[in-house]
C-alpha cells in the first residue's frame, strides 16, 4: 500500500465577523431589563377611565411585549454594523490543501 499527496494553493478572504445570535440574545436580554426598570418606576394608581388597577406581573408582561422585540431589533442592528465595519479589514491570505490518498497495488 502506498501513499499519494497532492498540494492545491488557493486564496481565501478572512475577515472577522460577529455572530449574530449572540448580539440578538444581549439584545433580548436588555429587553427583559429595560422592562424591570420600567416596571419598578411605573406608578400603580387606579385607572381614571376604566377603573381598574394593573398588578406589577402584568405591566411587566405588557412591557416586554414592546421591549423584547426592540431590543432584538436594536442588537441585529449593532450586529449588521459591526458586520459592514468587518469588511473593511478583510484579508487575502494563501491556503495550502492538501488531500492525501491510499493507492492499493
Amino acid at each position: 500500500m502506498s501513499q499519494s499527496a497532492e498540494h492545491q494553493t488557493t486564496e481565501a478572504r478572512i475577515r472577522p465577523v460577529p455572530r449574530f445570535g449572540v448580539f440578538l440574545g444581549l439584545g433580548a436580554v436588555l429587553g427583559v431589563i429595560l422592562a424591570g426598570i420600567l416596571t419598578a418606576v411605573g406608578s400603580y394608581e387606579k385607572s381614571e377611565v376604566l377603573d381598574i388597577v394593573y398588578p406589577p406581573g402584568q405591566v411587566f408582561g405588557f412591557a416586554l411585549l414592546w421591549t423584547v422585540p426592540i431590543g432584538i431589533a436594536i442588537g441585529g442592528l449593532v450586529a449588521l454594523i459591526l458586520e459592514r465595519m468587518a469588511r473593511k479589514h478583510e484579508r487575502i491570505v494563501r491556503v495550502e490543501h492538501e488531500r492525501i490518498t491510499d493507492s492499493e497495488d
